[in-house]
């Protein structure tokens, strides 16, 4: 088995370098699908990791409500509210169009007019469980995969999932994160049953990302936990370097936007637009990607925990991820494993 410092020295081959020919946005254009009235963090937390990590662009499609508190956050992201909930809906009359004609016309063209823009989405940060929200994530959904996006699915896109399996089921471009819980429901929704000693046995939990990783039959699983397995349903790794200590919310929406950036960089290197070797294929990629995610998530967490302590924030792992970048792909005498 490959060693951390072997598998980011692979990450590391399909990392964009700075060239003055680039110009905006062939190293990543990325948008996170989320952000509700109630969850305005989340998406924020999301988009900005994959701007600190080295996306080039980073939208957030939202709720309206959303997005005027979203864009006090930071200038540095594009914020786009045209999501809807249920609760904007205008009471329905003899001349009310109905909730489809309403989603066909009004709320999903400007959205379908960024997909076409866009190397990944992220759905799911802040996305909250309005039916209105999570019919326009499904739609989102399908319309990104007849376009062949990159997407990442985390926080309520998988509640999403998990009741319509089918929805992302087969799709290879795709990425699932969930933790414990949400892992439990997927196995569930998709007929794998957990055995005795998961997960605190690793051998069991990495025969059950396995597991659940051939039952959608294209997806990486990024089960999260005290380690995190990674799995395409024929390929495994695991991400072991140490955390810290306290789970903050807002941990897994770092390691979604990190793992968009990631999966930016793919696209970018499997567009030939820097001389490499072309050495990593697809499959590869796709598992790489998760794990450089991954890594970097494990290493802001644990440069949090040790500056901040049991105050720690969400916002302190974003700023680690500078840091993090170059102990991990630049400057070997930070990197401890």
């Amino acid at each position: 088995m490959a060693t951390s410092r072997e598998l980011l020295g692979e990450v590391k081959k399909f990392i964009p370098p700075l060239l003055e020919k680039f110009h905006k946005g062939q190293a990543g254009r990325i948008a996170v699908i989320g952000g509700c009235e109630d969850y305005t963090g989340a998406p924020f937390f999301a988009a900005q990791a994959s701007t600190l990590l080295g996306v080039d662009m980073a939208h957030i499609i939202c709720e309206k409500a959303a997005g005027q508190v979203i864009k006090t956050y930071s200038p540095n992201l594009m914020v786009h509210p045209y999501m809807r909930d249920s609760k904007s809906l205008i009471p329905m009359s003899s001349t009310t169009p109905s909730t489809s004609t309403y989603l066909k016309d009004e709320i999903l063209p400007p959205i379908y007019a960024m997909l076409g823009r866009l190397h990944v989405i992220v759905v799911g940060p802040g996305l909250g469980r309005d039916s209105l929200m999570l019919e326009i994530a499904k739609a989102v959904i399908v319309r990104a995969k007849e376009l062949q996006l990159h997407i990442v699915l985390d926080a309520d896109a998988l509640f999403l999932v998990q009741n319509e399996p089918d929805v992302i089921k087969g799709y290879k471009r795709a990425v699932m994160t969930p933790n414990i819980v949400e892992f439990q429901r997927l196995c569930k929704a998709a007929g794998v049953a957990l055995p005795e000693g998961f997960p605190e046995e690793k051998d069991t939990a990495k025969s059950a990302c396995h597991a659940l990783a051939k039952a959608f039959n294209g997806p990486t699983i990024v089960a999260k936990g005290k380690i995190d397995y990674i799995s395409n349903g024929q390929s495994e790794l695991m991400c072991d370097m140490p955390s810290g200590k306290k789970r903050v919310g807002g941990q897994g929406d770092t390691l979604s936007g990190t793992l968009s950036t990631f999966l930016a960089w793919k696209y970018a290197y499997q567009s030939n637009i820097w001389k490499h070797d072309a050495s990593l294929d697809e499959a590869k990629l796709m598992l790489l990607s998760a794990y450089g995610a991954t890594s970097v998530t494990r290493y802001c967490s644990r440069a949090a925990f040790s500056k901040y302590g049991r105050s720690m924030l969400a916002s302190n792992l974003s700023e680690m991820i500078g840091e993090a970048y170059t102990a991990l792909f630049e400057d070997e005498l930070k990197l401890h494993m």
